[in-house]
């Protein structure tokens, strides 16, 4: 008895694939309890034609052959327990989800996929300074420049804020405590993502607290960095930065410019306009990721995370 292949049936042949496609694109929306209870199907079915749809926009995105390539990890399940995501920068989407931890070994699993000849022809990896990362580029792709990620560099200079906030509210009693009392995203966040009242107490506390108004400062001001055209210019701008920090007590933000100068040619590269890539893509990717990781808590099926990390930011079919 030969049994007949039908293009337009599913995987699972109870249903047609235009309903599996139907389907996939509401769990882009909604969590899969969510559209079983919609579409009155059992939750393992909705998961099966989820899978089938996402494995579908893979293959429609085509084999990756990236010149530029962003490095990220991302945290999973409890403890120290991580994924690497590498996505490419001028395609705008994730491309590679895997290894085991944040290890060079991890890390070179990437360049395995990927393969000897695309390996040579990235011109660029933009990462964090994680030191395994670093030594797998240079092992893997020689010839692509290192960028360091403007992100991960502002969130250590927003560490070194956030220590003199604890510090000063250590150091102060009584009412001066209230205006620093709760106020850590306040101060971490842009100025222009912070609500009207949040701007207030912004303002408040910046008044009462010269120290913590000395150190806001500083942290808003070193973002122009990204802004120089030329490394002289930039290199410039650091030294100047650093000079500021001279009588100002403020030990975590002299770790900070020490980092700085010894991670340079990684920030310097992007002075050069061939490196001048969307840092902001890695930023929004890692919120998308919060938000799948949110939606599955508790879902321990890797692949369906690799699925939905990898189909993220693929349009819809």
């Amino acid at each position: 008895m030969k049994r007949e292949q039908l293009e337009f049936l599913a995987d699972n042949t109870h249903f047609t694939k235009r309903f599996a496609f139907f389907v996939g694109r509401r769990c882009r929306h909604a969590t899969i309890k969510d559209v079983a209870k919609e579409l009155n199907l059992d939750w393992d079915a909705v998961k099966e034609l989820e899978m089938q749809y996402m494995a579908a926009q893979l293959a429609r995105a085509g084999t990756p052959a990236p010149e530029v390539i962003g490095v990220d990890e991302i945290s999973v399940g409890k403890g120290q327990n991580y994924r690497i995501v590498v996505s490419d920068l001028l395609r705008r989407r994730p491309i590679w989800f895997g290894g085991t931890d944040r290890s060079e070994a991890s890390m070179c699993m990437f360049y395995d996929w990927l393969g000897p000849k695309k390996s040579q022809a990235l011109r660029l990896a933009v990462m964090d300074m994680w030191k395994p990362f670093r030594n797998a580029a240079g092992e893997r792709a020689p010839k692509a420049a290192i960028l360091f990620d403007k992100f991960h560099i502002m969130k250590h200079l927003g560490e070194a804020l956030d220590s003199v906030r604890k510090s000063e509210y250590a150091r102060v009693s009584g009412r001066q405590r209230r205006f620093i009392k709760g106020q850590k995203y306040t101060l971490l966040s842009r100025r222009t993502n912070l609500s009207v009242s949040g701007k207030r107490a912004l303002e408040l506390l910046l008044k009462a607290n010269k120290r913590l108004n000395t150190a806001y400062m500083l942290k808003e001001s070193f973002g122009q960095l990204w802004d120089y055209e030329r490394e002289p210019w930039a290199r410039k701008f650091f030294e100047n930065w650093r000079a500021s920090l001279k009588w100002q007590r403020l030990k975590r933000y002299e770790k900070f410019a020490q980092m700085i100068d010894e991670h340079w040619d990684g920030i310097a590269a992007y002075c050069k306009p061939e490196n001048k890539v969307s840092l902001g893509f890695v930023e929004g990717l890692n919120a998308k990721i919060r938000v799948i990781q949110r939606r599955a808590y508790g879902f321990r099926d890797e692949e369906y995370l690799r699925l939905k990390v990898l189909t993220c930011m693929l349009p819809e079919l």
